[in-house]
């Protein structure tokens, strides 16, 4: 018998449920494919390491998705911040030292900084965190892509940036997260 885990991925590690009941849940319709997907905190228990070792590994997962969730998220909303309360400059700079493209400088100014105030808040809190995360990754290439002369030390900053976000929208954002907590709501009322 083809059994899947709670998360709906093919295989038999935590606790599993026969193929017949996943279709039947009015939560899985109703949720769809990008739902489960944003919602979805990342594979738990299908990790090969077992026992307390696997327990460890599977809690310094979520200790170092919520690090990285608030060190990307603060770095962006600082950044939000500086450039709201000073409007003018930022519309100076974008206008002489971001070149967005495709964008006038002013509708640049706004996405740039509504991404860089709506998205981290999004991504600290671990609501729709992959989405998030996915956001930010876009505004940061923008970020290193706008600038014609960037500093070696910077463009190392938004590497590493764009390296945790990737991690965070691959792998999803922890258990920590309001989507996990999202989640477990949906199984719990699944029935399951």
């Amino acid at each position: 018998m083809f059994m899947i885990n709670h998360l709906g991925r093919a295989n038999v590690a935590f606790s599993t449920v026969p193929t017949t009941r996943l279709f039947r849940s009015p939560w899985r319709r109703a949720l769809g494919a990008i739902g489960r997907a944003l919602t979805d905190p990342g594979a738990r228990g299908s990790s090969r390491l077992r026992g307390s070792l696997g327990t460890l590994v599977e809690g310094l997962q979520d200790v170092v998705a919520l690090t990285a969730r608030w060190y990307v998220g603060m770095a962006f909303l600082m950044s939000g911040l500086t450039k709201i309360r000073d409007w003018d400059t930022t519309l100076a700079l974008f206008q002489d030292e971001y070149h967005v493209p495709l964008l006038p400088p002013e509708a640049a100014a706004w996405l740039g900084t509504g991404g860089e105030l709506l998205l981290p808040v999004l991504l600290m809190l671990g609501l729709g965190g992959r989405f998030a995360a996915l956001g930010l990754s876009v505004v940061n290439v923008i970020a290193v892509f706008s600038l014609t002369d960037i500093a070696p030390a910077a463009l190392i900053q938004h590497q590493l940036w764009g390296a945790l976000l990737i991690v965070l929208a691959v792998f999803g954002p922890g258990r920590g997260a309001i989507d996990a907590a999202i989640r477990a709501w949906l199984i719990r009322a699944d029935g399951r």
